[in-house]
């Protein structure tokens, strides 16, 4: 493990000129290429002299931009700054839109006080719903931004504009063609992206565009697995583009500018960090930007062969940061050096502040069992490592509104919620009956989610009067068992193989107690939605289970109880059985107990804006120190 961090290089310009917009020195506008792209032939005006005069020289300067590839039109390529008013219509937003503090003006307009601090924010992520999702990640980054925007903030998100010739190509109806186009030099050639964007609830979605995201499938893969050139290729392109576009969009006719604050989510967008520091602040670019790198999910990280680092379009001197030794235990062969890249790693060397989507999971990563190899250099930048409980959409999921449930319920009056248990009950062919324990699962089935735990302990829990449904996809042998057991107990269990929006909202309303026993967790929003519908999660006490769900205690409280679930541990068969037993003599022999249970866990705040808070606090600490520079 004592090479998991390496030393980067410093990187000293030959000449003294600085680059950047600032009042002392600014971007002048060559040229323009031929084909109405963004690339730009740069100057700078230097800092004035002591005479007053300022003299003015090329950066296209060898001594300057040391070996910079050059398109056909001279411009350099993957390097590009946003010419000053006067060139173009293009100006720095944030010396216009927003700057770092606010001023209202009395009525006698001779009084000024400032207001809080609000930033320029541009999220880099491969998923954002509704146009993108395939988990936890599309969520945060289709939510939290229109949270964050509420709130005064300027934000972008940046993300791949995903087309599969089929439905779903219709949510990018609404994006239009920028017009823009950057070369990125990467993969052992030129390549060119556009961009498209759609304004929305105050937010810039900004979608790159290039062929390799044209493809059928999800995201990241087809019916053949994943896409073999995800981590050299598309998210790299992904990375390059989400730093260019502050600089290089006009949107709303200002771009965002280099004072920026970019959150780089999951590995996907890790080398956006690593660029800032590499790429562009040598040169005296994003010299005042900041970024944030958030883990939605340690156990993915970009982990490629040491001998593709060139494939990133990275200095050669800055292997360094993502360089990567595995363990002994976990190399292929005898002859395996265990020489790697890890996009991930080098985020976390390179980025000014880490975030995970939980407090418990911010813990969890600094330990060798929930690491996933990453634990050490992980605890070693623990000042600058925190957690932040996600937040859920609470209009799209809102017992009293819900338009996938049959019958709507609230606090006040939770009638509804027995009409959704009976109409469950009928829709998936179960007995109806409405006061026997109802149990849900919704989820991947896989062994994170600790499917073999429930696997060999509902043999037991069916032999009680329960009934239990689970909705999930995912390894074949799990599926086959979920067919197997509802043929074996069809009065009792019902599986429902794949993934079904609506039929995930009638089981969160109609089931009684929903059950969780994920191995790790970095966050969670199944148990966050069941507790807003009234129904009572048992979860694995681990990551962010363990910080939204608190185990019920009757005594707290001068007898009137506490808590809002169970969260059991250690993660074994009997510790679940144990916790659902419990739970299920609660239900039905302490019903004021149980109604206990449910209106603490409707009352919660569950919103993005109680989350974006602390977000605008960790982003006031990301500016207090200096960037990363070497």
């Amino acid at each position: 493990m004592d090479t998991l961090v390496q030393s980067c290089p410093i990187f000293t310009p030959k000449s003294p000129v600085k680059l950047g917009v600032d009042k002392q020195s600014a971007f002048r506008s060559l040229a323009l290429s031929k084909q109405r792209s963004c690339n730009v032939k740069l100057r700078a005006v230097s800092r004035s002299s002591h005479d007053g005069s300022s003299s003015v020289e090329d950066v296209r300067k060898d001594s300057l931009l040391l070996g910079a590839e050059k398109d056909e039109s001279g411009s350099i390529v993957g390097f590009r700054v946003v010419p000053q008013p006067g060139d173009t219509k293009v100006s720095n937003s944030h010396e216009n839109i927003s700057n770092d503090k606010e001023v209202i003006v009395d009525e006698d307009l001779t009084e000024k006080r400032p207001t809080k601090v609000t930033f320029n924010i541009v999220f880099a992520t491969s998923e954002a719903s509704p146009y993108s999702k395939t988990g936890g990640l599309g969520d945060v980054c289709g939510s939290l931004p229109i949270a964050l925007a509420a709130r005064g903030h300027r934000v972008m998100v940046v993300t791949p504009r995903y087309l599969c010739g089929g439905p779903s190509d219709k949510k990018f109806a609404g994006a239009v063609d920028l017009d823009c186009r950057i070369k990125v030099s990467c993969s052992g050639g030129i390549h060119e992206v556009a961009f498209f964007h759609e304004y929305r609830a105050g937010v810039d979605w900004v979608f790159v565009d290039h062929p390799s995201f044209h493809r059928p499938g999800n995201p990241y893969g087809d019916t053949y697995g994943a896409f073999g050139d995800n981590q050299q290729f598309r998210f790299t392109l992904l990375s390059h583009a989400a730093c260019e576009a502050p600089l290089v969009l006009p949107l709303g006719g200002f771009t965002y500018g280099e004072k920026c604050l970019f959150l780089a989510n999951d590995w996907h967008a890790g080398l956006v960090p690593v660029l800032l520091a590499a790429k562009y602040r040598p040169y005296g670019v994003y010299k005042d930007a900041r970024s944030i790198v958030v883990i939605h999910n340690l156990a993915h990280q970009g982990v490629e062969p040491a001998s593709t680092y060139s494939n990133f379009g990275l200095p050669p001197e800055w292997h360094g940061a993502l360089g990567w030794i595995f363990p002994t235990w976990a190399r292929t062969h005898a002859l395996d050096t265990g020489e790697a890249v890890n996009v991930l790693k080098g985020a976390i060397v390179t980025a000014d502040r880490i975030l995970t989507v939980s407090q418990g999971y911010s813990w969890e990563i600094t330990t060798p069992e929930g690491g996933n190899g990453l634990d050490e250099l992980l605890s070693s930048r623990k000042a600058v490592l925190n957690g932040i409980t996600n937040g859920i959409d609470v209009n799209e999921w809102n017992p009293s509104l819900d338009e996938y449930i049959p019958s709507h319920y609230s606090l006040d009056d939770l009638s509804g919620k027995i009409e959704c248990k009976i109409a469950l009950q009928r829709e998936l062919g179960l007995p109806v009956r409405p006061d026997c324990p109802l149990i849900g699962f919704i989820g991947r089935l896989d062994y994170q989610k600790g499917i073999d735990i429930i696997l060999s302990g509902t043999p037991d829990l069916l032999q009680d009067d329960v009934q239990f449904i689970m909705l999930g996809s995912g390894e074949k042998q799990y599926e086959d068992w979920m067919r197997a057991t509802e043929a074996a107990f069809k009065d009792k269990f019902r599986g429902w193989v794949g993934f079904n929006v609506p039929i995930s909202h009638r089981i969160t309303a109609g089931c009684d107690i929903l059950l969780m026993p994920s191995r790790f967790e970095p966050c969670g929003l199944n148990q966050l939605y069941a507790m807003r519908y009234g129904t009572v999660p048992v979860v694995h006490g681990t990551g962010g289970l363990g910080d939204t769900v608190k185990t019920f205690n009757p005594f707290a409280d001068e007898g009137k109880g506490e808590g809002t679930g169970w969260a059991f541990k250690p993660l074994t068969r009997e510790s679940m059985l144990d916790a659902l037993w419990v739970a299920i003599e609660t239900y039905r022999k302490h019903k004021s107990s149980w109604a206990g249970l449910m209106k603490r866990g409707m009352e919660r705040d569950y919103s993005w804006d109680n989350a974006a808070v602390q977000y605008e606090q960790v982003f006031k600490w990301t500016f207090i120190d200096p960037p990363y520079v070497t």
